[in-house]
């Protein structure tokens, strides 16, 4: 039986585990040809033939989320051959557990850097694939820490809050040519990156007690999110924006590189 997503090309960077793999398997489930990127090839490896005990075919390409040529290259690994990408999911992110003083000068810059320069540089090259295809969806895995305050985690927020903004003037700017820019923003969720959070009980226990639902999220409701916004389900949903327009970008981009 068909699937939703059938034919349409995608990648998910941060695919080998997490919320990245759980993304990966939904899209992959419902007809989209689906290449994993990150760093370590044994994860994607691992993580391809996992999903191919489930019967799920996928390919894989080594890539630096912080690199623009290797962005570039894996992009241009999951097009199809007339470079046209259709779903693009970016996962990775992070920062040090420190008062807010006592970060390096140059190690605040390299944290927020981690957060922000990943989806700017997949947006960049995913975003003129989805231009030469006529439409596509971006989506972003931001975190509540966006706009809540978390205290010792200065970095992250700082890096999370830019996602967010760079998410919001992208789908301003790229919605009038089909491309839709959202983000997905976690709260604490159990992940193999955050594992051992999950083995302090009053830590947990201090989260849920605020929380309105009491529980801690999972990768699949983090995926069930991506998998909504990369859909025809989400085809009128984008953030909110102001009304600034300029010239036609469609032109320049693709006379700049194709």
């Amino acid at each position: 039986m068909a699937g939703v997503l059938d034919g349409q090309r995608a990648i998910v960077i941060g695919g080998g585990s997490g919320i990245g793999l759980g993304s990966a398997r939904l899209l992959a489930r419902d007809g989209a040809v689906v290449t994993l990127a990150g760093r370590t090839e044994d994860k994607l490896r691992d993580a391809q033939s996992t999903l191919a005990t489930e019967g799920l075919d996928v390919g894989y390409a080594v890539c630096d989320a912080l690199d623009a040529a290797s962005v570039r290259a894996a992009v241009d690994a999951a097009s199809d051959a007339e470079r046209h990408l259709h779903i693009a999911v970016v996962v990775p992110g992070g920062g040090s557990v420190k008062p807010v003083l006592l970060f390096g000068d140059d190690e605040f810059d390299r944290e927020v850097l981690q957060n922000v320069r990943p989806v700017y540089l997949l947006l960049k090259y995913a975003g003129r694939a989805m231009l030469r295809a006529g439409s596509g969806s971006f989506v972003a895995i931001s975190s509540t820490a966006a706009v809540f305050s978390c205290r010792y985690l200065a970095s992250y927020c700082a890096g999370k809050a830019a996602v967010d903004q760079l998410v919001r003037v992208a789908a301003d700017e790229l919605g009038r040519y089909g491309i839709r820019v959202n983000a997905v923003r976690p709260g604490l969720t159990r992940t193999p990156a955050v594992e051992g959070m999950f083995r302090n009980d009053a830590m947990i226990a201090g989260f849920l007690d605020q929380q309105a639902i009491p529980r801690s999220g999972e990768i699949d409701d983090m995926a069930q999110a991506v998998r909504h916004f990369a859909g025809p389900e989400s085809s009128w949903t984008r953030p909110g924006s102001c009304f600034l327009r300029l010239p036609d970008q469609r032109e320049a981009v693709l006379g700049d590189d194709g």
